[in-house]
């Protein structure tokens, strides 16, 4: 194996979709068939979940505690733990704003230092879900009335745990959620190497889900 000369990246690519189809729409997202040609000149058929796109916020208290909620997953049949996110309902809406909102509506907390800890698609085999998790720290909870809550979210639990006893859960199994999990491993990784302040800004482009930075709120 030779050695790398570059620093590894993902790159954007297409391959030629001579045939698409729309079998399934549902409330948040859709199911969409490609007929795809192939490197060697043949086609294949490829379904997958349209997703307007989510983020998702690792709220880090001074204490060193990350704001998690346990929520009720049916598809999975599990109530998981997880870190507070949301999906991102406007088109080109600016993914900041929207975690900010999650933040408040979710767990009543506003933050005033905010970064990006990482991007992922969530299962780039079968679904184009992009999500931006953010790093919050300055806590405060928010003021008035917390958001009235409804559905899954009604049966919701709300906790503060010390980011290493939910690290400590993901490695043993026992924490599945990809975004908590995703999440708090990448901020244990920052910690343990540049720091937080080297990490990108809030504002930073993100090409899964382009959007105006100077939008207002």
């Amino acid at each position: 194996m030779g050695e790398h000369t570059e620093r590894l990246h993902d790159i954007a690519a297409e391959w030629q979709v001579t045939e698409t189809a729309t079998p399934f729409t549902g409330n948040k997202t859709s199911v969409r068939t490609d007929r795809v040609v192939m490197p060697d000149g043949g086609t294949v058929t490829r379904d997958y979940q349209v997703h307007p796109g989510s983020v998702a916020v690792v709220a880090l208290d001074e204490d060193n505690r990350v704001v998690v909620l346990r929520q009720y997953r049916h598809p999975v049949r599990h109530k998981l733990w997880e870190v507070p996110a949301g999906l991102l309902d406007v088109p080109g809406e600016n993914p900041l704003h929207a975690a900010q909102r999650e933040l408040y509506e979710e767990v009543h907390i506003k933050a005033e230092d905010w970064r990006v800890l990482t991007d992922v698609y969530t299962t780039p085999g079968g679904c184009d879900e992009a999500v931006r998790i953010f790093l919050a720290r300055g806590l405060t909870d928010a003021e008035g009335e917390r958001f009235e809550v409804s559905e899954e979210e009604a049966d919701m639990e709300i906790d503060r745990v010390p980011l290493p006893e939910l690290v400590r859960g993901v490695l043993a199994g026992e924490l599945h959620n990809n975004c908590l999990v995703v999440g708090v491993l990448s901020l244990t990784a920052a910690l343990a190497g540049d720091g937080v302040e080297a990490l990108r800004p809030a504002d930073a482009p993100w090409p899964a889900r382009p959007f105006d930075a100077s939008a207002g709120a």
